[in-house]
C-alpha cells in the first residue's frame, strides 16, 4: 500500500479552513468540483462530482478530520484509503497537514500530485480572496 504526507499553509484561520472542508458549498467552491459533505460523524460524502467518495470516521472540531476515502479509480476489491487532515493556527494562517494512507499500490504519486493541483492550489486562491 502507498502512503504520503503533505503540508500546506493557507491565509485563513484553522477553524475557517476546517469548516469550509466540511461544507458542501465551500468545498465545491474551492475545488471547482461538486461536493456533498456535512459535519456529521459517520456521514457519507462525495467530492469532485462523484470521483471521490467516503465517510467521516472522526471529527475534532476545528482541528482534525479522519475519513475513509476512495476514487472511481480504486478497483472494487481495494480497501478504502484513510485520509487524516489536521488544522493548526500559525502566525495568521492555517497549517493543514494531510496524511493519506492505504492507497492501492502504484497510485500514491498520482494522488500526491492531485492533492496539490486539485486541492491545495485552488484552496490558496479561494482563501486569499476571503
Amino acid at each position: 500500500m502507498d502512503s504520503f504526507e503533505l503540508t500546506q499553509d493557507f491565509p485563513a484561520s484553522a477553524s475557517l479552513v476546517y469548516y469550509a472542508w466540511l461544507d458542501s458549498e465551500s468545498h465545491s467552491a474551492f475545488t471547482g468540483g461538486g461536493a456533498a459533505i456535512e459535519r456529521l460523524l459517520g456521514s457519507r460524502f462525495t467530492a469532485w462530482d462523484g470521483y471521490i467518495t467516503g465517510s467521516i470516521l472522526e471529527l475534532s472540531e476545528g482541528k482534525r478530520i479522519l475519513m475513509r476515502w476512495r476514487t472511481t479509480e480504486f478497483s472494487e476489491d481495494s480497501e478504502d484509503s484513510r485520509l487524516e487532515i489536521t488544522f493548526e493556527n500559525i502566525e495568521g494562517a492555517c497549517r493543514l497537514n494531510l496524511k493519506h494512507s492505504n492507497i492501492p499500490d502504484g497510485q500514491g504519486e498520482q494522488y500526491k500530485s492531485g492533492w496539490d493541483k486539485h486541492y491545495f492550489q485552488p484552496m490558496l486562491k479561494y482563501f486569499s480572496k476571503l
